[in-house]
């Protein structure tokens, strides 16, 4: 990308972003081929919402590669959590899941391997919770750490209210997870078998309102989303049809109160990128 497409990408989405009203916008780039990058306040903190599962799914390749678990080993489906403030009981909601096919299923087991896939194409929460007590969230940020996206980081289980009304909240920037996914789509993510089989579940994401929108059909697109409140992200390797390198691209937003306009702005920009 020479110095005037960047000039004029960088133009076009400020743009984006100033007509959006969000308070917020972390964006990352980089071209898996030529190591291009471009961020714009990529360092800035935000609640990750649900692309922090991510961080999650790689310590549970890290720990299955390591013989610590084994992805066909069964959990015990439970909805009984504890909160990281104060240790109180919590349980979750199926209507506040985007994946509820587990909640029936209180009491019997799944393996990790389907609670795995669980947790990224459908960001079932349920699922996380099941995973982050397997793997624990002390051994995903010590992960996140190791490969330097310390950034990146767990301190509640997912809809751990009286952690979040308190103020205690995961972590995360667009760099970090714009480094993650650089490992990712490098074949570096805990070993080159392992992020191919990471890619594979990114690719069957089932919500596909952002990043892939506006982009043609044929584009592949391996990817996690998350919105929580007013925050609304996509964190992804996309992989053009027509030849050109993959790209890992990240936009994070905070402060746009409706989620659908939030999508648009994050398909928009998506597809300024996929353009120039």
């Amino acid at each position: 990308m020479t110095e005037t497409q960047r000039t004029s990408l960088l133009a076009d989405v400020q743009k984006l972003i100033d007509e959006s009203g969000a308070d917020t916008v972390g964006i990352a780039f980089r071209n898996l081929q030529s190591g291009d990058e471009l961020f714009l306040q990529a360092d800035a903190k935000m609640h990750p919402a649900s692309t922090i599962k991510m961080s999650v799914l790689a310590e549970v390749f890290r720990q299955a590669e390591t013989g610590k678990l084994n992805l066909d080993d069964r959990l015990p489906i439970v909805n009984e959590f504890f909160s990281s403030l104060d240790g109180s009981p919590f349980a979750l909601s199926p209507n506040d899941d985007s994946d509820q096919s587990l909640y029936p299923r209180i009491g019997e087991s799944e393996t990790i391997c389907e609670l795995a896939r669980l947790m990224i194409v459908r960001s079932g929460n349920l699922a996380t919770n099941l995973l982050m007590d397997r793997v624990t969230p002390e051994a995903v940020n010590a992960t996140m750490r190791e490969i330097g996206a310390g950034d990146l980081y767990l301190r509640n289980r997912m809809m751990d209210m009286t952690a979040f009304s308190a103020g205690k909240t995961n972590g995360g920037t667009a760099r970090a997870l714009c480094h993650l996914l650089t490992l990712l789509g490098e074949g570096k993510l805990i070993s080159p078998q392992a992020s191919e089989a990471m890619i594979a579940i990114l690719f069957r994401q089932e919500h596909k309102e952002c990043l892939p929108a506006d982009l043609p059909p044929d584009v592949r697109i391996a990817h996690k989303t998350g919105s929580i409140s007013d925050i609304c992200h996509d964190a992804g390797i996309i992989y053009p049809a027509d030849g050109r390198s993959p790209y890992v691209l990240v936009v994070m937003t905070r402060g746009i109160a409706d989620e659908k306009k939030a999508e648009k702005l994050i398909a928009a920009i998506s597809k300024r990128f996929y353009d120039a």
